[in-house]
């Protein structure tokens, strides 16, 4: 398990990690998630490793919250199209909340668009109980997708994450900027707060903040780290701010 910071534009505080799963092959080294994710879905293995990446973020963040720095965090993980459907996820997240002692609102779930358009209704049944107890969504890569506003309205999004391909150019592309800003105004008047992923330089983290964005990701302020160095880093920014 890797994380990867998220960033609050207003102060650079650390406000989320994302929880990102890589896998370390003895012989072949590190493998992308785009090579091994998909055949976890189509042999079911995302299934189990998907309970496994709950479980598991939910008790290094319950770490972090007990330490200086920390105890504003929030963790946010990746729910895959197959796991959504398959109609263990409800259980599977209050078991990881009450194993970690957290409640709802710590937990904020990242879905694409295509795992929601696989079938809205079904999807709306299944995370509304979440939703209830406090969990948080994130609708994620926004702005690629052919129906992104519409499931703002209908699964009442927290955070919405504003695609890296918007963000790369956002300092020399006026176009990127104006499409930046106006997405970052539509989420604003729907309540959802906007995160920008794929920030390389601390150029475009300044251009984010011009255009309204509140959070931050990316390789200008966070790279993915194990947690003992995230730990480190929560250490630090815990000493600054006191």
């Amino acid at each position: 398990m890797y994380y990867q910071p998220q960033f609050a534009l207003v102060t650079l505080h650390i406000t989320y990690f994302e929880a990102l799963i890589r896998w370390n092959h003895p012989e072949r080294g590190l493998v992308s998630p785009a090579e091994f994710l998909p055949v976890a879905e189509r042999t079911r293995l995302i299934i189990p490793l998907s309970t496994w990446v709950l479980h598991e973020a939910c008790r290094q963040l319950a770490v972090w919250l007990a330490r200086p720095g920390g105890q504003h965090l929030r963790i946010a993980v990746n729910i895959s199209p197959g796991y959504l459907h398959n109609g263990l996820l409800q259980r599977d997240v209050e078991a990881a909340l009450a194993a970690a002692g957290l409640p709802g609102n710590r937990l904020e779930l990242e879905l694409t668009e295509s795992s929601l358009l696989l079938d809205p209704a079904r999807a709306n049944e299944l995370l509304g109980p979440l939703q209830a107890q406090g969990v948080r969504l994130a609708l994620d890569d926004f702005g690629t997708g052919y129906s992104s506003i519409r499931h703002l309205r209908d699964f009442q999004v927290s955070n919405l994450k504003l695609d890296r391909s918007f963000v790369r150019q956002i300092c020399v592309d006026v176009l990127d900027r104006r499409l930046v800003t106006a997405l970052t105004a539509l989420g604003h008047e729907l309540g959802a707060s906007v995160v920008a992923e794929g920030a390389e330089t601390m150029d475009a983290v300044a251009c984010l903040r011009e255009a309204g964005c509140d959070i931050v990701q990316g390789y200008a302020l966070g790279r993915l780290m194990p947690a003992a160095t995230a730990t480190r880093i929560l250490q630090h920014e815990g000493m600054m701010i006191e």
